[in-house]
């Protein structure tokens, strides 16, 4: 059953963020990723909110989370303060689990390593944390080549660049299946596309330029749960994960569907993470 969410706002340095709560509980923090917002876990929230507290927010300058100065540089530090200051908000003096999604999951990986007293466990799904490939030097390539795009021809020609370089080698051109997205997905592609610009401008070069301390991961490994799409074997944001999980020794997760598996298989997604938390 779907249920309103009880929202609220909160003030951090040079931005206001938009936040959601569902349930009651121990804290669940949800960090999206992309351009989703708070609405990316709309299809799982209510499940999850059964068991626990689950709380959710648009990240700076996203939706309804506004920046102070529109044209503020972004940093992933800072946005994982937003994340701390969400639990402290919301989880004062207690540790909380954490789930983080691609862009969201690089804020909790700076999260947990800035703060582990307050990370119970974390579950990050597919961080693209590119610098630590072997091959980040060509990554690197590609992120200016999306930011010269944006600059001489605009934003979609720009996404082309960018999606193309986030398949796997080899991949065809040729027409995709066609997923049919869940209503609650399909009903906020506007709000997802507004928000594109700052994203691809922003977010990206600055979050797929951070290099996360792997050795304070590996000393904090046993409350960190690194997770890929089942169907994105190979593509680049499935490599960092998959990477840094053998080099901690710790399990890969999978979940189901791809990159935006959240999204394309809600009520599966959803069961997984509930096992994964044990919520």
């Amino acid at each position: 059953m779907t249920t309103a969410p009880t929202t609220g706002s909160l003030r951090v340095n040079g931005a206001t963020l938009h936040y959601e709560v569902r349930g009651r509980g121990p804290l669940l923090l949800l960090i999206p990723g992309g351009t989703g917002g708070a609405a990316s876990f709309d299809g799982i929230a209510d499940d999850l909110a059964a068991a626990c507290t689950v709380a959710t927010y648009d990240p700076r300058g996203m939706s309804r989370s506004a920046l102070d100065d529109p044209e503020a540089e972004q940093h992933v530090a800072e946005h994982a303060d937003d994340a701390f200051r969400m639990l402290e908000l919301l989880s004062p003096g207690e540790p909380a689990r954490v789930f983080g999604s691609s862009s969201g999951a690089i804020a909790a990986l700076h999260l947990l390593s800035a703060h582990p007293e307050r990370v119970e466990l974390l579950v990050a799904h597919e961080p693209p944390v590119v610098e630590v490939l072997p091959d980040a030097p060509e990554h690197r390539v590609l992120i200016e080549r999306v930011q010269a795009t944006l600059r001489t021809e605009g934003l979609m020609p720009a996404m082309a660049v960018f999606a193309a370089g986030l398949k796997k080698d080899g991949d065809a051109d040729g027409p995709k299946a066609e997923i049919k997205l869940p209503p609650q997905a399909a009903a906020r592609v506007e709000r997802t596309m507004a928000d594109l610009p700052y994203f691809v401008g922003r977010i990206v070069p600055s979050f797929m330029s951070y290099a996360p301390d792997v050795h304070r991961l590996a000393a904090l490994s046993g409350r960190l749960v690194l997770a890929c799409g089942q169907d994105s074997r190979g593509e680049l944001p499935y490599r960092p994960a998959a990477l840094l999980a053998e080099s901690l020794g710790t399990e890969l997760l999978h979940f189901p569907g791809g990159h935006t598996g959240l999204t394309t298989h809600p009520t599966e997604f959803g069961e997984l993470l509930r096992k994964v938390l044990r919520v």
